[in-house]
């Protein structure tokens, strides 16, 4: 039957059966004055232009695509442009807003009636140069006072390029500002409906890492499909895997590990094998689910109840997961968290993000060695050489480590090659005691140098928001007898990295985890984590004596909203609902 209101049947869309990923798409624009001459007006088309590219060039998924980036040569002089653009912009997918003024413009006129098309929560940022001869820093201000008092968040970055010149080029500190806030932009929307795969239930009772449904669905958009245990095992049973990809992954363990793998007898080599079959399962699992992420309850159900069958570790499984490498060359690093921890997960995966596909690393909140107790084994194991001058002498350090989820990747410095990587990793048995149904643990030492941000997102039910404990971080060397004590005064058998957080005292540190699980991911910057924050409303907590309330060229510029507000706590918390207006 036609449709009576167009005169056209209905449209059949085609019976396609799989999904291409969501890539977020960057409108770039710019407003405008209507009355200024035709040489300012070609100038502001052509910062729009640079400032895409900029957009372009440099924003990634963690699978490498590049950032979809759209831009209009229209200028939003009024609110017939606005119109226009807003269509252009909606008919390509556009759902993060870039607005690059270089001119005075009228924002009612212009921006707002612009914004107003499109959903409450899209990301906005205005990015302009300090220009004296028709001032975009003018309308810049205006416009994040007239949004601001509205309620919404915006995100001004006030930078430089040439005042004069039909082609000026943005400074690489205003480049680096914008960047930093589209890829919190990128990982707000791209994580927007996509979803975790979570087997088996709560996370060995800790309830810190307990799935919340609904809070996580509200807020980040993201979904958890849970799986029982039973099907895992049903499908390890009855081999639901390519046989001749098993063979695959066990050569190139065998030949990128070799005799580091511990194998008493046949029945040793059996549960690698199943342990490995475990990864190509729960792969193909996610794949069909389209899954960005995801965990696994290993204690107590699957491999430590002795009431039924316990089955082989999945610690290699998760770090091949959570690595950006397997048998069948490069990957994207899939966040994958051990023990089900859902926080976890979801910590490593903004993380990865919000970098652009750096790999993750999951850490048990071990052992914290205050600066005394570092020194004090040091000096009873009598280390020559030292000077109380390197970082971990000065600071202590944590021990991080956990039977599951490390990266490979953390055995090595960033950019080694899988070879050079693998030759730090050894595979030994299982502790039998923990873990009856036996396999092999990961261990590693993670090399010294690596910088990053250490942290861990928490619930609170009181407020019903999600928050962020974080510092910067960087990874120390121990001399190698030292560094084997501490080990052993862990685990030995599973991965170590010796963290030493910039700002937090070791007495801070161990006394606000938020659980007992961190997580660190190397190359994301403050400035990245906290744009993220706003778009997320997520409270960010740094209670370190030591770190300044602001640190220029580090953190970003606190938005307006909050300074009007009482602060950014306050703000985000009547954001959420948790304060009275």
């Amino acid at each position: 039957m036609p449709n009576t209101l167009t005169g056209t049947g209905a449209q059949r869309l085609p019976a396609t059966r799989r999904v291409k990923p969501n890539v977020p798409t960057f409108g770039v624009f710019a407003t405008c004055d209507p009355r200024i001459d035709t040489a300012s007006r070609s100038r502001a088309v052509n910062i729009v232009e640079m400032s895409a590219d900029i957009i372009a060039n440099a924003v990634r998924m963690p699978d490498k695509t590049p950032a979809r980036v759209v831009w209009s040569p229209i200028l939003v002089d009024g609110e017939v442009q606005a119109d226009i653009v807003a269509q252009q912009f909606r008919n390509t997918g556009v759902n993060i807003l870039v607005c690059a003024p270089d001119t005075w413009a009228f924002p009612q006129l212009s921006l707002i009636s612009l914004l107003q098309q499109f959903p409450a929560d899209t990301p906005i940022n205005l990015t302009c140069g300090n220009s004296g001869p028709k001032p975009g820093v003018v309308f810049t201000h205006a416009a994040s006072g007239a949004i601001s008092q509205y309620g919404r968040l915006i995100h001004i970055n006030v930078g430089t390029w040439p005042d004069r010149g039909l082609r000026p080029k943005m400074t690489r500190e205003t480049a680096s500002g914008l960047i930093d806030w589209c890829y919190a932009a990128l990982t707000t929307q791209a994580l927007k409906g996509k979803r975790v795969v979570i087997l088996g239930h709560d996370s060995m009772g800790m309830e810190t890492a307990l799935a919340h449904i609904i809070p996580t669905r509200n807020i980040f958009g993201i979904e958890i499909t849970r799986l029982d245990m039973k099907l895992f095992a049903d499908m390890l049973q009855k081999e639901a895997y390519n046989k001749k990809e098993l063979t695959k992954l066990r050569t190139w363990l065998d030949k990128m590990v070799g005799k580091r793998i511990e194998l008493r007898n046949e029945e040793d080599s059996q549960r690698l094998d199943k342990s490995l079959a475990m990864y190509l399962i729960k792969r193909d699992l996610m794949r069909d689910l389209n899954a960005v992420g995801g965990g696994f309850m290993s204690q107590l159900e699957w491999g430590s109840d002795t009431r039924g069958i316990p089955l082989p570790v999945a610690d290699i499984m998760e770090s091949l997961f959570n690595s950006t490498f397997d048998h069948n060359g490069p990957k994207p690093p899939i966040p994958y968290a051990t023990e089900a921890d859902v926080q976890g997960l979801l910590t490593m995966l903004f993380f990865t993000y919000l970098t652009g596909g750096n790999p993750p690393l999951f850490m048990d909140f071990r052992k914290v060695w205050e600066p005394w107790e570092i020194n004090d084994l040091a000096r009873q194991l009598k280390i020559k050489g030292l000077k109380g001058t390197t970082l971990w002498e000065e600071k202590g350090l944590v021990d991080g480590d956990n039977s599951g989820s490390a990266s490979f990747d953390w055995a090595a410095k960033p950019g080694s090659s899988p070879k050079q990587i693998m030759s730090r990793v050894s595979f030994p048995l299982a502790d039998e005691y923990y873990f009856p149904g036996m396999g092999n643990s990961v261990t590693f030492i993670s090399p010294g140098g690596i910088e990053g941000i250490a942290g861990r997102l928490a619930y609170s039910s009181l407020s019903g928001m999600f928050s962020l404990i974080w510092d910067e971080a960087v990874t120390v060397d121990l001399p190698d007898k030292l560094a084997e004590a501490v080990c052993r005064t862990s685990t030995p058998t599973w991965p170590h990295t010796f963290v030493v957080p910039k700002y937090a005292s070791m007495v801070e540190y161990k006394q606000y985890a938020p659980a007992n699980h961190f997580h660190m991911t190397w190359g994301l910057k403050p400035r990245r984590l906290e744009y993220w924050m706003d778009l997320n409303n997520v409270l960010s907590v740094t209670p370190w004596q030591a770190r300044p309330q602001f640190l220029e060229g580090i953190d970003r510029p606190l938005p307006l909203l909050y300074i009007q507000n009482g602060g950014e706590t306050n703000t985000k918390l009547r954001l959420a609902g948790s304060l009275p207006s």
